[in-house]
């Protein structure tokens, strides 16, 4: 009697997810040697990368979202919809919740799946730290569909405020952004073009002076994960765009109209945005009896395989690895993502095959932040001792664009990224350059 094939389940279609189930279903599915199967809580992926530009309405989510049935179709994998919430090891089995419908139907009852090798790749959430009144009264940019709501949020104040008959009052369509990380900065700046461009599109009785839009940052710089002369550059550039920056301030406080601050100040704003920290989704804190820190990230050696368990990997910004040479984890890019997919590609193979597993070692590439129209502005080789490379302009924001392409790639391959460029650049050309609906 023949063996039976392996089972790899991946929880997660985020980049790294969704590059590492589709090279699994092309490389194994396809050919009969495994059965791949992801499982998301959605039906689409869009990078996370872009979801402040859907937010801010200068991307459709609807023309760059990629189907997961499709996608799983094309790559010989399978798609099950579905929210991970339980782990059995002993079985070798994970429970999935319920669906339900927009009305509260249940479509999808629960269900379990069995797996001999499993990899988690949940991504992660924004982390309030109990700060009273964030949750409540911010939004948030995790998910597509939060995205989405922020759009809609955004557009409704615009169109409130354009046909009410009386003034605007302080704070009216004030934003005020919370994390000057990656996501609030290019999110400010992209909110900055929006302000310019509603104007052009009819909304001519506001100005785009009567928009404030103020980035809260608790450590003494933008972009404090990154090299000081890439936040220097960028913080120029957003002062340059009118944007408030207030570096060294600690939100102990969000109401319905301010966000106020340890040091007493107070900001108004009308839509108020929390991008300020990270954990991966509370059902991983110790989810079958597996090892996690304290933001509820997997614990993994640098085999990405967890402390305690052999068969379940993790990967992306829900696991902590060792960032092999500092004294820190691999930082949550979709870099990282990008090169464990890779790596756990070939340590599944490996470990089916009975041969050693290859161990990770992040490469740091460098940083690019986009800031919309206006500038680009990044740094090459990583944040090294000796030194990096700063770029700013046409090429950074070149090569910015090129690493949506490497993503696009790794599901598509070239001939359909090429195709889906061109027909993007057409679209671009007939299009409204904002989302107005």
């Amino acid at each position: 009697m023949a063996n039976p094939i392996p089972k790899i389940v991946v929880v997660g279609g985020g980049a790294g997810g969704l590059e590492l189930v589709t090279k699994l279903g092309r490389k194994l599915g396809k050919k009969g040697k495994a059965e791949i199967k992801l499982i998301d809580s959605t039906h689409t992926h869009i990078w996370k990368p872009l979801l402040h530009e859907v937010a801010a309405g200068t991307l459709d989510s609807h023309e760059d979202e990629i189907e997961y049935l499709a996608q799983a179709m094309c790559s010989g994998f399978r798609f099950r919809l579905g929210k991970m919430d339980g782990l059995d090891r002993e079985n070798k089995q994970i429970s999935v919740a319920p669906t339900f419908n927009a009305k509260g139907v249940e479509l999808i009852p629960r269900r379990t799946f069995d797996y001999d090798y499993l990899v988690i790749a949940v991504g992660s959430v924004s982390h309030d730290f109990d700060i009273k009144g964030v949750e409540k009264n911010c939004l948030f940019l995790d998910t597509t569909a939060q995205a989405e709501y922020f759009q809609e949020q955004l557009l409704e104040s615009y169109i409130r405020t354009h046909t009410q008959d009386k003034p605007i009052v302080e704070g009216q369509l004030d934003i005020a952004i919370v994390g000057a990380g990656a996501t609030g900065v290019e999110l400010s700046a992209q909110l900055h073009e929006v302000s310019h461009l509603l104007t052009a599109y009819g909304f001519d009785e506001l100005e785009p002076s009567d928009v404030k839009i103020s980035l809260i940052e608790a450590a003494d710089r933008v972009l404090p994960g990154l090299p000081p002369n890439l936040s220097e550059a960028t913080q120029k550039e957003l002062e340059k765009l009118g944007i408030n920056v207030l570096t060294n301030e600690r939100v102990v406080q969000v109401t319905p109209k301010n966000i106020k601050m340890e040091s007493g100040k107070v900001i108004p704003a009308a839509i108020k945005v929390w991008a300020a920290g990270i954990k991966a989704p509370d059902f991983l804190k110790d989810i079958g009896g597996l090892e996690t820190n304290w933001i509820n990230q997997l614990v993994v050696r640098q085999t990405l395989q967890t402390t305690l368990d052999d068969n379940i990997y993790a990967i992306g910004d829900c696991c902590a690895c060792k960032w092999i040479g500092h004294d820190a984890n691999v930082p949550p890019r979709a870099q990282a993502a990008h090169q464990m997919a890779s790596l756990t590609y070939k340590s599944l193979r490996n470990q089916m095959a009975g041969k050693a597993l290859p161990e990770y070692s992040y490469h740091d590439y460098g940083s690019l932040v986009s800031l919309g129209r206006y500038s680009t502005v990044g740094n090459m080789m990583g944040n090294l001792s000796k030194g990096s490379l700063m770029i700013e302009g046409f090429m950074a924001r070149m090569m910015y664009l090129s690493l949506y392409k490497m993503h696009q790639v790794a599901l598509f391959g070239f001939f359909r990224v090429g195709m889906l460029t061109i027909s993007h650049l057409f679209r671009r050309s007939v299009h409204p350059k904002i989302k107005l609906h």
